[in-house]
């Protein structure tokens, strides 16, 4: 019982998938990614809409662990140090006392402490919207208690925990990357679906009936793949008015656009697949049995591809998110106020942001890690999806 059930397609390739070390790496990293942003609700401290102005570029927040009596306390926060200048608009800092002081004498600003009072760090706190009064208390994973400020929560100077920072608006980034990876992320899934739907029904028809139908179907999928994808992305991309269409409308967009220009190569592959499948017994005994057209297709052609499908599609959805990244930086994308790692790591434009402010490269940083866990993933199912490869298998020796 134990041999045969080893012999099992799924068991050999889990054996294979096994052995490949960065790919379970890159999987686990994978599916950590696109539970923390399902739950981006509950593990993000803020919405992400949720900001204060006057604290623009605050550095991450530091948690101290000690009070003023040098004994370890509960984990807590300063709501910053506010610089004042005669030609700057008010800025806060999040720095050690001796570092604000070194900050404004460099700047030619005084230090005003506006804030000296202790926010604890609790979790599974509840806490409503900032500029949302009449909404309904959220749970969040972890968050600083506000109650005992002294300032109204549409007050400019209202204290916030940014635990890697805020953008040019003041908004948290760490709330903005969860929120933002549920774009990035489910994006290259919805692409990979409409495109590789697409071209698995025109490569199997292109494959099984031939002839004119597979020369016809070969030169539309030829003409689509000459044209630059990116190029074209933008051309189509442009011919539509953001300012008209909400958020959701632009998503969906974005992905029927990048669907469109990466169906072509898919069909080709499947098509040749598909040329040595249909001539198979079974096939032929299928249309002998009098079994339609595309019922023989579907249940009989197509299901033979999947294996590779499954891998194409793994290797395929970090294109994916490199397209609406890419859209969604040049501002045809994902508009704001809606997050997304594409439009966030727009602000790395400007070198002096970057010099200053480096936690702005964040979102680039995300989708490095993201893009680099799927190839790994995707390099392990090929490998574990390729029947020419045999892990573990053992010679049988001829009897004396």
């Amino acid at each position: 019982m134990t041999e045969r059930r080893a012999t099992k397609p799924r068991h050999v390739a889990w054996r294979k998938f096994r052995r490949h070390t960065l790919s379970i790496y890159g999987g686990i990293i994978v599916l950590s990614l696109y539970l923390a942003v399902g739950f981006a609700h509950f593990l993000a401290p803020y919405h992400y809409t949720e900001g204060v102005r006057a604290k623009e570029y605050f550095w991450p927040t530091i948690v101290r662990w000690r009070g003023p009596e040098g004994g370890l306390t509960r984990p807590y926060v300063h709501n910053g140090y506010k610089l004042t200048g005669e030609h700057f608009e008010p800025h806060y800092v999040e720095a050690r006392p001796e570092n604000a002081a070194l900050i404004a004498e460099r700047l030619g600003m005084a230090v005003e402490d506006v804030d000296t009072t202790r926010y604890p760090i609790r979790f599974l706190l509840r806490r409503i919207r900032l500029g949302d009064p009449s909404a309904t208390p959220r749970l969040h994973l972890f968050g600083i208690d506000t109650s005992l400020s002294p300032l109204d929560p549409d007050d400019p100077h209202f204290p916030m925990f940014f635990l890697i920072g805020s953008d040019h608006l003041g908004r948290d980034l760490f709330s903005r990357l969860l929120y933002g990876g549920r774009v990035s992320l489910s994006i290259g899934i919805v692409v990979v679906l409409i495109a590789f739907s697409i071209g698995m029904l025109v490569g199997g028809i292109s494959g099984y009936f031939s002839g004119t139908t597979d020369v016809v179907i070969q030169r539309i999928c030829e003409m689509m793949m000459m044209i630059p994808g990116f190029y074209l992305l933008l051309a189509l991309r442009s011919s539509f008015d953001p300012a008209r269409m909400t958020s959701t409308q632009i998503y969906f967009a974005v992905a029927i656009l990048l669907a469109f220009i990466s169906w072509a190569g898919m069909a080709r592959v499947i098509r040749g697949m598909v040329l040595g499948v249909s001539r198979q017994e079974y096939v032929v005994a299928a249309r002998a049995l009098g079994g339609s057209h595309v019922r023989v297709i579907v249940r009989h052609v197509l299901p033979s591809t999947l294996s590779y499908a499954i891998v194409a599609a793994t290797l395929a959805i970090p294109g994916a998110m490199l397209g609406e990244s890419g859209l969604s930086f040049i501002g045809l994308g994902i508009q704001e106020p809606e997050a997304s790692w594409g439009n966030m790591i727009e602000l790395t434009r400007n070198l002096v942001v970057i010099r200053w402010h480096p936690w702005v490269l964040a979102p680039g940083v995300m989708i490095f890690v993201s893009i680099v866990a799927f190839q790994f993933l995707g390099d392990g199912l090929r490998d574990a999806f390729d029947p020419r490869t045999v892990v573990g298998a053992k010679e049988k020796r001829p009897r004396p």
